[in-house]
């Protein structure tokens, strides 16, 4: 069997962006007096979008509502800011973009990252035209590892489920796949 499209997870798999992230979380966690963490351990803590990310970051006694909240908001405004700064794709990633493109097999992105940073990071750094839809967490689809926006992407591309691929790195974007 072909399959006529494949749907990749960004952070992680497409592009390496990790250090950025960890960047932005550790400079709004040494603002707030709370300790940071090693790269390592973000690589952990990754899969779940930001906010997840931030709970997970924070010591249990700053995971109330409203520092949540805060710390969310202060790091979408550091994120945005430095957000390329290190952030690239992997060796081999705009290629193989290409090479589908050739080939006739559509590709997508679904992202828990925000859906403007997701939009950002493939305009900036994935060659131009290679990715028929991209997706970032909205506030109208739940994220992953639910299957909605998967599904729906599908149905973008006019592609049933049972015909694309969706490759990811995390057990978040296996539990995606398995779902949709």
């Amino acid at each position: 069997m072909r399959y006529q499209a494949v749907l990749f997870d960004l952070d992680g798999t497409l592009l390496d962006t990790i250090e950025d992230i960890a960047d932005a979380v550790n400079q709004v966690l040494a603002q707030n007096h709370f300790p940071v963490h090693s790269l390592d351990r973000y690589k952990q803590m990754v899969g779940l979008g930001l906010e997840q990310l931030l709970v997970d970051a924070l010591p249990e006694t700053g995971r109330d509502t409203a520092t949540v909240q805060r710390v969310l908001a202060q790091a979408g405004e550091v994120y945005a800011s430095q957000w390329k700064n290190k952030s690239h794709p992997y060796p081999g990633v705009a290629a193989m973009l290409e090479q589908l493109k050739v080939l006739g097999v559509k590709a997508a992105v679904l992202s828990n990252k925000p859906e403007r940073f997701t939009q950002m990071c493939v305009e900036a750094l994935l060659p131009a035209g290679t990715l028929a839809v991209v997706m970032g967490a909205r506030e109208d689809m739940p994220k992953k590892p639910a299957p909605d926006a998967a599904l729906k992407i599908a149905e973008q591309l006019g592609v049933l489920p049972e015909n694309f691929l969706y490759v990811g790195d995390s057990g978040t974007d296996m539990q995606t796949a398995q779902a949709a």
